[in-house]
C-alpha cells in the first residue's frame, strides 16, 4: 500500500511544501544563474523514469556553455562557474526537481534518473532500477553518491527497489540531510562530474 499509494501522496505533499518554503531561494538562485549563464538558469535533459518512460528532468544549470576555438564545449571543470560550484556543493541544484515530483515524473526517494543511452547497456539485474519511480535522492546517494563505482551504485539502486518501504525512505531522508551538510560524495575524485557508465565500470 505504501509503495503504490501512500508514497505518491507524501511525495506530492512534501514537494509542494518544500517549494513554497524554498521559493525565495529558488528565485534568488534563478536570477544569479540567469546572469552568469547568459540567460540560461536551468538545465533540462531527457531521462528515463519508471518502466523506462522518458521525461524531462530540470535542474539548476551549474556550468556555462563556453567552447574552444573549434566550437567544442570545454571540459566540465572549466565550465563549472563559482556560483555553480556552490549550488552543486550544497545540493541546491536539485531544487527544481521538486517540479518533476509534483508532475509525477519522479519521487523524492528512488534510484537517480540516469542517461537514456545507459538503457541498452544495463544487464537484466541493473534494469530492475526502473521498476520504481526515480528519485531526487536515493539509497546509492546516501551510500557514496558519485564517490562510488557504477557497479556499487547500481547494486544499491536494485537493493532499494527490492526493499522499498516507509522506514527505508525515512532512513534515506535522514542520511541525505547528513550527506548534504557534510558535502560528502558530491563528485568523483578529481572530476567536476562523475564518469559515464560504459557497462563495465
Amino acid at each position: 500500500m505504501y509503495k503504490n499509494f501512500i508514497k505518491r501522496i507524501l511525495d506530492f505533499s512534501i514537494a509542494l511544501i518544500c517549494l513554497l518554503i524554498l521559493a525565495p531561494v529558488f528565485i534568488a538562485i534563478t536570477i544569479f544563474l540567469f546572469v552568469v549563464n547568459g540567460g540560461k538558469p536551468f538545465f533540462v535533459q531527457i531521462r528515463p523514469g519508471k518502466n523506462e518512460k522518458e521525461f524531462k528532468i530540470i535542474k539548476f544549470k551549474t556550468m556555462n556553455d563556453k567552447k574552444d576555438s573549434e566550437e567544442n564545449l570545454l571540459a566540465d571543470e572549466f565550465r563549472l562557474t563559482p556560483i555553480g560550484a556552490f549550488v552543486r556543493k550544497t545540493s541546491l541544484d536539485e531544487i527544481p526537481q521538486l517540479l518533476n515530483v509534483l508532475k509525477g515524473d519522479m519521487s523524492l526517494i528512488g534510484p537517480r534518473p540516469l542517461l537514456p543511452e545507459y538503457i541498452n547497456i544495463y544487464n537484466d539485474f541493473q534494469k530492475q532500477r526502473h521498476d520504481v519511480m526515480p528519485g531526487i535522492t536515493g539509497w546509492a546517494q546516501v551510500n557514496g553518491r558519485n564517490a562510488i563505482s557504477w557497479k556499487q551504485k547500481l547494486e544499491y539502486d536494485v537493493w532499494y527497489v527490492k526493499n522499498l518501504s516507509f522506514v527505508l525512505d525515512l532512513k534515506v531522508i535522514l542520511k541525505t540531510f547528513k550527506k548534504v551538510i557534510k558535502s560528502e560524495g558530491i563528485n568523483a575524485a578529481e572530476s567536476a562530474t562523475t564518469e559515464k557508465f560504459n557497462g563495465n565500470n
